[in-house]
């Protein structure tokens, strides 16, 4: 009998990761979309799209249509998936519709699931379910999910934080922030025009946290500097500055800080029972946002419990929705399908 491919999709804020059974993940790109103003006309999406963020002519415009994790244009979102697929999938799958698996992150409301699945329907599956991102990373990261003992998840994307406790294959306590890798970024870009008074764009943040950024220096780190270039707010005009990880450290401490209370919150509602098995575990840390410098150590520091940063921390989500397909016998109760939302 013929069957389309399971396929798992991490829909995130900054990037999309497509896994496909049997072959991994085969395509991780910018969750970016390039069209025409005006038009449903496009003209990229994915990394080429990326490319034009703040670099377009005035008819075009590259777009982030998902927003805090969730989607916050619903048509972009489609046409931007629909042509990811296109990409993945072969002549044959297409013909037979695939299974799609998407992580949403656990605070999403029930219209924002139901865009997710209708927009992962109109893109060209058969079905469509959703997991919440904390439990994808968690299958993604080999925990046995099924077992009566407590794990902490605390995945840190690009638009929302997720915090969950998992045990007996459900979440029994979970949050989500809506702060993550972008809120970083921002508040790079904010500390630079404060303190530096320089105007810098969304990548330009990116690249310093990525390059120099830190939750804290030990030490022994050494300090290390970029120089950015930006526009003087005061002449208007073309400016380069100097910026150190010190800078970029202080820049972080508010969203790290908001990041270490949602964690806190959760730990102080988790049955005691499940504490003992998160402290002789740890928290598992997943996520791009996880990979900031020294963020393991902060959250050790804050919290008491050790903490494990995931070998596959950035394609942790992707791999466990592709894993989510084979386990619906054991998941059927915290899944949310398209048999089911879209008949409502």
């Amino acid at each position: 009998m013929f069957r389309g491919e399971d396929i798992g999709i991490d829909l995130g804020t900054a990037s999309v990761l497509i896994y496909v059974r049997g072959k991994g993940i085969v395509l991780r790109e910018p969750s970016v979309i390039a069209m025409v103003q005006g038009t449903k006309e496009v003209k990229a999406v994915g990394a080429e799209a990326y490319r034009m963020i703040g670099r377009t002519p005035a008819n075009i415009v590259a777009a982030k249509p998902l927003r805090d994790g969730v989607i916050a244009d619903y048509t972009l979102t489609e046409q931007m998936l629909t042509r990811f697929l296109k990409k993945v999938l072969t002549p044959t799958s297409r013909f037979f519709r695939p299974q799609v698996m998407v992580g949403v992150p656990s605070g999403v409301t029930e219209v924002e699931r139901r865009a997710v699945v209708q927009a992962i329907v109109e893109a060209g599956a058969k079905r469509a379910f959703l997991i919440d991102e904390p439990m994808a990373a968690a299958i993604g990261s080999g925990i046995n999910i099924a077992e009566p003992t407590g794990s902490m998840v605390v995945d840190i994307g690009g638009g929302s934080t997720d915090i969950a406790v998992i045990s007996l294959g459900g979440i029994v306590q979970s949050t989500s922030l809506r702060i993550a890798g972008n809120e970083f970024d921002e508040a790079i870009a904010r500390y630079i025009r404060t303190h530096k008074n320089l105007l810098i764009g969304e990548r330009t943040a990116e690249e310093l946290k990525i390059q120099i950024g830190a939750a804290k220096l030990r030490p022994e780190d050494p300090e290390v500097t970029a120089e950015i270039r930006g526009r003087d707010l005061i002449s208007g005009l073309p400016k380069t500055v100097e910026v150190s990880s010190v800078d970029i450290v202080e820049a972080l401490q508010e969203p790290i800080q908001k990041i270490i209370e949602g964690v806190k919150g959760i730990l102080e509602i988790t049955p005691p029972e499940l504490i003992s098995d998160i402290i002789d575990r740890g928290i598992l840390l997943t996520g791009g946002g996880s990979l900031l410098r020294n963020l393991d150590l902060v959250l050790r520091e804050a919290t008491g419990v050790p903490v494990v940063l995931a070998e596959n921390a950035i394609e942790a989500v992707a791999l466990g929705t592709g894993r989510a397909l084979e386990m619906l016998h054991v998941l059927k109760d915290t899944l949310v399908s398209s048999d089911n939302i879209l008949k409502r």
